[in-house]
């Protein structure tokens, strides 16, 4: 299957316009799955859902991406039996069809950086689909949490990600005079886009809460002057490249990486901060040498670094969420993690499902999402 995959990259040309077209494509069905949980009966909602999944299959048959038109083609039968209203459109339903179209927005980025498509889970997911769609009404609902546990190990009732990271109020004992100053220039950081709000306690209470869980290998101060200025370069970088959210052209990388160099170089010069500075420095290394800025392998990378990479893609993932205007969802931001294979230690991707799961069971109320290391 992989390597059918990778056959249907023949016409580069085609394979270009399919991932532009689901730049437009993927934000479209966000829209209308969100217009759909308001007013699940929405007729015209439905229709234009359909005929976007319609027109994603087309443009794949048509650009010969083969391996995306049975996973849509399933997708589609599920939601003709929405539009029949022999089924509802369900939260879970909603889910898994947003599910897909992430799943299938990674697989374009992979193929585009020549990477394998294993972690995702394409042919599992377009049969469980195909199974889903052809089952009786009444058993649709749990076959849409079977495929949602594809990504995270299983599920029960998604959380709040604000509930979920809700400032706890702790922070590190010392030096108390810088970590004010770091915090004071990651909160005027979250100032330049309203779907950074709250990033700065999102991500510390994930970094603390994962350097728990890994044994303390990081000490906590240094670990949360990271945290508050790793991205602190960015605003040094031309707004344009880093606040519209779309995807970089090739000439721009050099800019936008620099950033990891600013905002290291700035902790370097200040005394007692020569941890945190390697922690920002490293932290887009990846495991298999394909990261910035030193090509690090392995072991190479320091552990604050790891848990920062798993920190700042997961926040990642929930800004993209943001910028598209949908509610971010924890259950689409860990899975996304989860299928990112190369790109963290895996070790580490275990520490942070125990740690989303551990942050779950502390909420009060309810039972919330079971998200179980795969």
């Amino acid at each position: 299957m992989i390597a059918d995959m990778q056959d249907s990259l023949v016409d580069m040309s085609g394979f270009q316009d399919f991932r532009d077209a689901m730049s437009d494509y993927a934000p479209r069905v966000e829209t209308l799955v969100a217009e759909l949980r308001r007013e699940p009966g929405r007729g015209d909602s439905i229709a234009d859902l359909f005929r976007t999944f319609h027109n994603i299959k087309g443009d794949a048959g048509l650009c010969r991406l083969h391996f995306v038109v049975p996973l849509i083609h399933a997708a589609e039968n599920l939601l003709v039996r929405v539009r029949s209203r022999e089924l509802s459109f369900t939260p879970s339903l909603a889910d898994v069809l947003l599910f897909t179209v992430d799943r299938l927005e990674m697989a374009m980025d992979a193929l585009a950086a020549g990477q394998a498509l294993d972690s995702l889970n394409l042919p599992v997911l377009g049969d469980n689909l195909a199974a889903v769609a052809a089952l009786p009404p009444r058993e649709v609902e749990a076959g849409c949490d079977r495929i949602l546990g594809l990504g995270t190990g299983g599920r029960d009732k998604e959380a709040g990600v604000d509930a979920l990271f809700a400032d706890d109020g702790k922070r590190a004992v010392a030096p108390a005079d810088d970590l004010a100053f770091f915090h004071d220039l990651a909160l005027q950081m979250e100032t330049h886009s309203p779907i950074f709000s709250g990033r700065s306690v999102r991500n510390l209470k994930l970094a603390r809460s994962l350097n728990e869980m890994g044994g303390m290998p990081v000490p906590a101060d240094q670990l949360e002057a990271a945290v508050y200025m790793h991205d602190i370069g960015m605003m040094m970088v031309p707004g344009g490249l880093w606040l519209g959210g779309g995807r970089l052209r090739t000439q721009d990388l050099p800019a936008v990486q620099s950033h990891v160099a600013w905002a290291a170089g700035l902790l370097e010069r200040m005394p007692g901060w020569r941890e945190a500075a390697l922690i920002v420095r490293q932290h887009h290394e990846k495991p298999d040498g394909s990261g910035y800025p030193a090509g690090l392998v392995g072991e190479a990378i320091c552990p604050g670094a790891r848990i920062l990479a798993l920190v700042d893609a997961f926040e990642a993932v929930l800004t993209k969420q943001g910028a598209r205007g949908q509610v971010r969802s924890l259950l689409r931001a860990v899975a996304e993690v989860n299928a990112c294979e190369y790109q963290f230690d895996r070790a580490w991707v275990e520490v942070f499902n125990r740690a989303i799961r551990a942050m779950h069971d502390a909420l009060p109320g309810a039972a919330v999402a079971k998200i179980q290391c795969r």
